[in-house]
C-alpha cells in the first residue's frame, strides 16, 4: 500500500479510536491508545504506520504525552510474543488496541472482548476469523482490509509484460502469515493463465533469505514477486538488494521496497 494511501486510511482509523477514547473517558484522564505490530520495531520511523498514527493525531489537535498516549510494542517477527504484549498493553490500561498485521488482530481478539480493537492490514478479516462480515463486523473488533493480496495476479502481469519471455517467477512469502499465505494462494490461477511457472519461496526467518535466492536461481527462477507480510517489511532493503544482485525483476507491493537499493 502506497505512504498516501496508509495515509488516508489512519486518518479515518485514528478519529475511530478517538471517538471510541472520547466515549469511554470522562475527561478526566489522558486517553491511551496501544499500536502493536508484528514486525521490527526499526520500521517504526518516518513513513511507518506508527508516525502516520502520530501525524493523524497531531491533525486532530492531541499532542502525544501531553493530553494523548501512544503505547508502541513490536514482537520483532516472533509472532509468539503476540499474546503477552497485547496483555502488556492491556494492564497498561489502554482505551483501544491498534493492530497493524493479521497475527497481531487474532491475538488480541483473543485476549480481549472488551477493548476495541481495529485492524489494518489485513487482506481478509472474515477468512481470518476476525470479523463475522464485512457489513457488520459484531464484537469489540473493527477496522480495514487491505488488497495486496487480491493484487499478486496483477502483479505476476506487470512482470511477464515487462519480461515478455518469462517463464518462471519465485514467489517470496512468509508460510506464518495468513496475508502473505492468501497471496500466494491468489497467485495460482493468474500463473497458469499467464504460461508461468512459480517456484515457492516459503522464509520465515530473515537468516534464510540469502540460500532461498540461491535455490531460486538454481531452479531457474528469472524473476521475483514478493508478498506481503511482516517479516518482507522488516527486511525490505535485504529482499530488495538480493534481488538486484541476483539480477531478478521485481515486483513489490510497497514502493519503500527500492528506495535504497544499492
Amino acid at each position: 500500500m502506497r505512504k498516501a494511501g496508509v495515509l488516508s486510511i489512519l486518518f479515518v482509523v485514528v478519529p475511530l479510536a478517538i471517538a471510541v477514547i472520547a466515549e469511554a473517558q470522562q475527561q478526566t484522564n489522558v486517553p491511551k491508545i496501544g499500536v502493536l505490530s508484528s514486525g521490527s520495531r526499526s520500521v517504526s520511523g518516518p513513513g511507518s504506520r506508527l508516525e502516520l498514527i502520530r501525524q493523524g493525531v497531531r491533525e486532530l489537535g492531541y499532542v502525544e504525552g501531553k493530553n494523548i498516549i501512544i503505547e508502541y510494542r513490536s514482537a520483532e517477527e516472533k509472532f509468539d510474543r503476540l499474546p503477552a504484549l497485547v496483555d502488556e498493553l492491556i494492564r497498561l490500561k489502554v482505551d483501544v488496541l491498534v493492530m497493524s498485521s493479521t497475527p497481531a488482530a487474532l491475538a488480541a481478539k483473543n485476549v480481549t472482548r472488551t477493548i476495541p480493537i481495529v485492524f489494518i492490514g489485513v487482506s481478509d478479516p472474515v477468512a481470518a476469523g476476525l470479523v463475522d462480515s464485512l457489513a457488520r463486523p459484531g464484537a469489540n473488533i473493527t477496522g480495514f482490509s487491505a488488497i495486496s493480496a487480491a493484487l499478486a495476479g496483477k502483479r505476476l502481469e506487470l512482470l511477464k509484460e515487462t519480461v515478455p519471455k518469462l517463464s518462471r517467477v519465485a514467489v517470496l512469502w512468509d508460510p506464518r502469515d495468513p496475508n502473505a499465505a492468501e497471496a500466494w494462494k491468489e497467485s495460482q490461477l493468474p500463473a497458469q493463465e499467464l504460461g508461468l511457472q512459480l517456484h515457492s519461496m516459503e522464509v520465515s526467518n530473515a537468516n534464510k533469505y540469502e540460500s532461498a535466492f540461491n535455490e531460486a536461481i538454481k531452479t531457474g527462477s528469472a524473476a521475483l514477486a514478493v508478498a506481503g507480510s511482516p517479516l518482507t517489511v522488516s527486511n525490505r532493503k535485504q529482499i530488495a538488494d538480493l534481488a538486484a544482485k541476483n539480477r531478478l525483476p521485481a515486483v513489490y507491493h510497497r514502493a519503500d521496497f527500492v528506495d535504497n537499493v544499492v
